[in-house]
């Protein structure tokens, strides 16, 4: 289970507005988030799931240091947050690798910005490669690996700086269905090995359920925590298809889908 103790990651009051600009030059102000606040404990994988402008990706964002809330604070093991750091690692949809660079040099891009030196920047990223199964593909170019294996490389890329917090958009969603089971399993077994935190951003219900520990179910306009589910299944766990068997699995996805979207589970 989870460390319980002092949060790793502390959301606290999180509000944030974009202003929209319009044809006619005028602007309007789009509320995105309200007083979200959430924690996440050491070695917790926890979810955002929620309609599409619920703003999962902006709070992630946010977290990350790329946005800016307009007001609250978030912390990481109790410093707060004033722009990107290497205390945090972050996946995107797509695995934006450098096609200039082979699988290792994409991993060691992090490590060079942080500063590490050539050999040992080459052994953290050979062991990082060798922990998402791409040992044996170091010297490959991303357009000669599949869609399922350049994000592996982008999961060990963002590994390899040592992140306290890894965050994850969607990393999984623009793959094929045999392709993301696949990784969601391994990313379970990364997970155990490695013990790290992740916040973990998905529209997709089996995959917030198969994966975390809580589930955070985000209200829209403005984005908001509607609910907070804890998820009672034990670790390690099987594959998404036996727990797809599971009663008490299809209960709780059941349970999540009706506070996501309440009307239209009600008169389906």
């Amino acid at each position: 289970m989870p460390d319980t103790g002092a949060p790793k990651l502390s959301v606290q009051n999180v509000s944030k507005t974009f202003r929209i600009a319009a044809a006619d030059g005028s602007t309007r102000v789009l509320p995105v988030l309200r007083a979200v606040s959430f924690e996440v404990f050491d070695s917790e994988v926890v979810s955002l799931i929620g309609e599409s402008g619920s703003g999962k990706t902006t709070m992630l964002r946010i977290i990350q240091g790329l946005n800016k809330a307009d007001s609250g604070e978030v912390s990481v093991s109790g410093r707060p947050v004033r722009g990107p750091g290497y205390d945090r690692g972050i996946v995107f949809q797509q695995a934006n690798l450098l096609p200039w660079r082979n699988a290792r040099s994409n991993v060691e891009f992090g490590l060079e910005l942080k500063g590490v030196a050539g050999a040992e920047r080459q052994r953290r990223a050979e062991a990082r490669l060798e922990l998402i199964g791409l040992a044996d593909f170091a010297h490959q170019y991303p357009h000669q690996l599949s869609g399922g294996m350049q994000q592996r490389v982008g999961v060990a890329r963002a590994l390899a700086i040592d992140p306290e917090i890894l965050l994850m958009d969607e990393p999984f969603s623009a793959l094929d269905a045999q392709t993301r089971e696949l990784l969601q399993y391994e990313l379970l077994r990364i997970h155990h090995e490695t013990r790290k935190t992740i916040l973990f951003v998905t529209h997709d219900l089996d995959e917030a359920v198969y994966l975390s520990d809580r589930i955070l179910v985000m209200g829209s306009r403005p984005g908001h925590v509607k609910e907070i589910v804890a998820v009672p299944f034990d670790r390690p766990r099987p594959s998404l298809t036996e727990m797809r068997g599971n009663p008490a699995f299809l209960e709780l996805r059941d349970q999540i889908w009706s506070s996501i979207r309440p009307l239209e589970h009600a008169s389906s």
